[in-house]
């Protein structure tokens, strides 16, 4: 039975945005989903029994859901620690005291210094407001690791680095565009947009309870929480032939180098491995979670 040790948990779809790159093709239509506070919960509980040491709660935007503080709250009390993925166009007055408790941290999305620019990728008039709640998560002291995601011919990426590093965010990845989702442009969701280690250790949960490999992996589910136990879905055939699946297939991304001799693909290619160092930025997993802990290596989430 696969050893987990994060867990992506997906509870809504709903977001104030319309990111035009948006892998879980969210947006002010989407909705909570099938998922019951209490169905989370169940989650938490068996992802805590199978010694998972970290969760990230993400959406769609997880500050849209009602019950996110008393989430988070849930698996601290279970020894978790817990990443809260946001857009950060609103933060809950109420919400901030939650994100400032030890074992808790944010990510967010930066798209550029440019407030038109940033609202032509988001789809809304977002930049001022995410840039005043990134600069007041840094006031307050609360870990914050941002991705700069390159979706658009000439966007002001290396600007947007400057402008989170001035604000006094420490931990800036960049990401491309992921062809998932409403990323998807000329061709079909496959494994070449996968990091290559969502068969290692990792799990998402989608709003309906849907269990995938990793949040980018949503065409191939293996089950639901709604139906089975966690532990049941993970020794599934399903899953199993899964796994191998992408084990097979991420194994055939080595190529051959002069001589006849194996050569493994790039580092983090695609780069969605959490920050243990430039080869692996941006993180789709926090730091300290997944295979980039205790010895670097690389693993995603980027919005």
């Amino acid at each position: 039975m696969q050893q987990l040790t994060f867990a992506w948990l997906e509870i809504t779809g709903k977001c104030q945005l319309f990111c035009e790159h948006c892998y879980a093709d969210s947006g002010p239509q989407g909705s909570h989903g099938l998922m019951e506070s209490d169905d989370w919960r169940r989650v938490i509980e068996q992802l805590a029994a199978r010694g998972v040491t970290m969760v990230q709660f993400i959406g769609g935007e997880p500050m849209l859901h009602p019950d996110l503080s008393g989430l988070v709250t849930y698996a601290l009390d279970r020894g978790l620690r817990v990443e809260v993925f946001s857009n950060l166009v609103h933060v809950p007055a109420a919400l901030w005291p939650v994100l400032e408790r030890e074992a808790v941290s944010l990510a967010t999305s930066y798209y550029s210094d440019d407030p038109a620019e940033h609202a032509a990728v988001t789809g809304r008039l977002s930049y001022a407001r995410t840039r005043a709640n990134v600069a007041e998560a840094v006031r307050r002291g609360i870990r914050l690791r941002a991705g700069v995601i390159d979706v658009r011919e000439g966007q002001r990426v290396s600007a947007a680095q400057r402008e989170l590093e001035m604000l006094g965010v420490r931990e800036i990845g960049t990401d491309r565009l992921r062809r998932v989702g409403r990323g998807v442009r000329a061709s079909t969701p496959d494994t070449s947009q996968l990091c290559g280690h969502c068969a290692s250790g990792v799990i998402a949960i989608s709003p309906d309870g849907s269990v995938w490999p990793c949040v980018f992996s949503r065409w191939l589910p293996v089950g639901n929480v709604r139906d089975a136990a966690l532990a049941d879905i993970l020794s599934s055939p399903e899953a199993q032939r899964v796994r191998e699946e992408l084990m097979a297939d991420f194994a055939a991304r080595e190529v051959t180098a002069e001589g006849g001799k194996p050569k493994p693909p790039p580092p983090c290619d695609p780069k969605c491995g959490p920050a243990c160092g430039p080869a692996c930025n941006p993180s789709c997993w926090p730091t300290g979670a997944g295979p980039c802990t205790p010895k670097g290596g690389c693993q995603p989430n980027y919005d």
